[in-house]
C-alpha cells in the first residue's frame, strides 16, 4: 500500500511539474507574442470590398509595423492604419481574435478599428481629380500637378469632398443640412461614427485645406502631420474623400503578407508592384 502512495505522489509530483512548465511555457509566448504584436507586426482581418480587386473581403493580412518608422510609405503603396474615428458597424465585424489582439494594442485606439487604405497624399502634397479618356465618370488624381506612376492605372470617382468642399462639415454636422440631396447618407454615416467629435476637434488644426482651381475643381491639400488615403474600389470605399485625413501617429504600418485564404497565401507587396509594371 505505501508503495502505491509512493507511485501516486510521485506521478502527481510530476503531472505538477509538467503542467508549472507548460505553463511558464504559455506566460513566456504570451509575452513575446505581445511584444512583437506590439512593436513588430500586426494582424487585420478585410471585412469589406474596399480594395477590391487588390485585396478581397475576409482576407487576413500580416502588417510590417516597423519599416514605416525608418522610411514612411510612398504615395501608391497599400498601408494599414488606425480610424481616427470609431466605426461602429465595422467593429461588429470582427471576430474575438482580431478584438483580443486590437485589445493589446495602445489605449487610445480603444474601439477603433484598422483600415487598410491605398496611400494618396502625405503632408503637404496637393490633390486633385482629373477627367480619365474613355472614362466620363472616373479620374485620375493628379498629386502636385502630376499622376504619380504608381496610380496611373487607379481611377477614382469624384465623391465625397471632391464633390461637395463642404463634404466634412456636413458629414460632422448633418441636422443643419437637411435640405442637402444626401442628407440620409450623412445621417447614415454619422450615426455609424463619431465623425463629429473628431471633426470638430482636428478641423481647427487642418487649416485651409480644400479650395478650387480656376476651372472650379476641388482640391485638396494635405496638412502636415496627416495623410490621405482612398480605397481602389472607388465606388464602395468609405476613406479619406468623405472623412478626411489620418494623423500621422494613426499609422501601423503597411502589409506584406496575405496568410489567409491559404489558395491566396503570398505577399501583398508584390501585387502591388505587378499591377504597376501592367500600367507601363
Amino acid at each position: 500500500m505505501k508503495s502505491k502512495n509512493k507511485e501516486e505522489k510521485a506521478i502527481y509530483r510530476k503531472a505538477k511539474h509538467e503542467a508549472w512548465e507548460w505553463g511558464k511555457a504559455f506566460v513566456v509566448a504570451f509575452i513575446i507574442a505581445v511584444a512583437i504584436k506590439l512593436f513588430v507586426l500586426d494582424t487585420m482581418v478585410v471585412p469589406t470590398g474596399s480594395m477590391l480587386p487588390t485585396i478581397q473581403i475576409n482576407d487576413r493580412l500580416f502588417v510590417d509595423k516597423v519599416t514605416w518608422q525608418y522610411q514612411w510609405p510612398k504615395v501608391g503603396e497599400i498601408v494599414v492604419f488606425w480610424t481616427p474615428f470609431v466605426d461602429k458597424s465595422s467593429l461588429k465585424m470582427l471576430g474575438p481574435f482580431d478584438k483580443f489582439m486590437d485589445a493589446l494594442s495602445p489605449s487610445k485606439f480603444s474601439g477603433h478599428v484598422k483600415y487598410v487604405k491605398r496611400l494618396v497624399g502625405i503632408g503637404g502634397d496637393t490633390l486633385k481629380l482629373v477627367p480619365a479618356a474613355g472614362h466620363p465618370y472616373l479620374y485620375h488624381l493628379e498629386v502636385n500637378g502630376e499622376i504619380p506612376y504608381a496610380l496611373k492605372n487607379r481611377l477614382y470617382s469624384k465623391q465625397g469632398i471632391f464633390a461637395d468642399p463642404n463634404f466634412y462639415k456636413k458629414l460632422a454636422h448633418p441636422e443643419k443640412y437637411r435640405y442637402d440631396p444626401n442628407y440620409n447618407m450623412l445621417i447614415y454615416f454619422n450615426r455609424d461614427t463619431d465623425y463629429t467629435n473628431y471633426f470638430d476637434k482636428a478641423s481647427p488644426k487642418w487649416g485651409k485645406y480644400v479650395s478650387s482651381d480656376a476651372s472650379g475643381n476641388v482640391v485638396i491639400h494635405v496638412p502636415k502631420g496627416y495623410f490621405f488615403v482612398m480605397g481602389d474600389n472607388t465606388t464602395d470605399s468609405f476613406d479619406s474623400r468623405y472623412w478626411g485625413f489620418v494623423v500621422d501617429e494613426n499609422m501601423v504600418g503597411a502589409p506584406f503578407l496575405r496568410i489567409w485564404p491559404l489558395n491566396r497565401f503570398g505577399p501583398v507587396k508584390l501585387n502591388y508592384i505587378q499591377q504597376a509594371l501592367k500600367s507601363k
